[in-house]
């Protein structure tokens, strides 16, 4: 890997943490700089542009939220689907994953409102997270494999945006609440 290479990684790794402690409000070129430690100049000198940086940053934010869910949730033994969300929602709901779940709701607030990068991102993000979900079904021969990734995706993601926005200890009653209708 050349200096160059290196370098960027650093600013790469930096920019993610900045993003998951302060969200996108401060994604200007300038406050990219100076949260990586670099100049502006410096900043596009590893980047063709602020798309690249902010589409490599979030590449690097799925993948540690994917390698933390293959931690907590090996690909070992499919799960049927209710299973799967049971265990995803227990993750993604804890206070650990709640940055990661605020910037993706932020992500996707910009992609709605069609902000470039962000639907870009949030396509390839998705399409990441649905390969990840489908690996890890048990589905029986000839069901919709796609269509029930996307539901539990769905879901997981209806319930981080709940606990996300509400200001009690709300997410471990949605999960067991999410536990008995699973269940019936």
């Amino acid at each position: 890997m050349s200096v160059k290479e290196e370098q960027r990684e650093v600013v790469v790794e930096r920019l993610a943490a900045h993003l998951l402690e302060t969200g996108l409000a401060r994604t200007s070129l300038r406050q990219l700089a100076q949260a990586a430690g670099v100049s502006d100049r410096m900043l596009l000198y590893y980047f063709a542009d602020k798309a690249e940086v902010l589409s490599a940053v979030m590449a690097r934010v799925a993948g540690e939220l994917a390698m933390r869910l293959a931690e907590a949730i090996p690909g070992d033994a499919p799960l049927k689907p209710a299973e799967l969300v049971r265990r995803a929602a227990a993750f993604t709901t804890g206070p650990e994953m709640r940055r990661f779940m605020r910037l993706w709701v932020e992500v996707v607030a910009a992609a709605a409102r069609d902000e470039a990068p962000f639907p870009a991102i949030v396509s390839e993000v998705m399409a990441g997270f649905r390969q990840w979900v489908d690996a890890r079904l048990d589905l029986p021969p000839g069901a919709d494999r796609e269509g029930t990734a996307a539901a539990v995706i769905a879901v997981i993601d209806g319930l981080a945006l709940v606990d996300i926005c509400a200001e009690d200890d709300i997410a471990a009653r949605m999960s067991a609440a999410l536990g008995t209708l699973l269940s019936t």
